[in-house]
């Protein structure tokens, strides 16, 4: 499998690490709840299909990535910085 990093090209999927499902968003603020962060940290669906993923170029530009593909083929739709997409959740908010 290879990925098109927005920084350096087209690379091997071993320059990579898979981070996990990208679609949590952490809560805010000192005052949220033990159970809040439990729930953003740990349950998680083994999603068949279509999936946006947090991935880390650690072979290369080091950057944060949003993977989007289908864990069924393994064929990869787009790759964004997640810098954008967290960009874009906060103005959204």
């Amino acid at each position: 499998m290879r990925l098109l990093c927005p920084h350096c090209g087209e690379r091997d999927r071993q320059e990579f690490t898979v981070l996990g499902d990208a679609a949590p968003v952490r809560p805010h603020g000192l005052d949220t709840s033990a159970d809040a962060m439990l729930a953003y940290l740990y349950p998680r669906e083994n999603v068949r299909g279509p999936v946006r993923e947090f991935w880390y170029h650690g072979a290369g530009c080091h950057a944060w990535l949003i993977v989007e593909r289908d864990t069924r083929t393994h064929a990869v739709f787009k790759v964004k910085p997640a810098r954008e997409v967290v960009l874009a959740r906060q103005e959204g908010l």
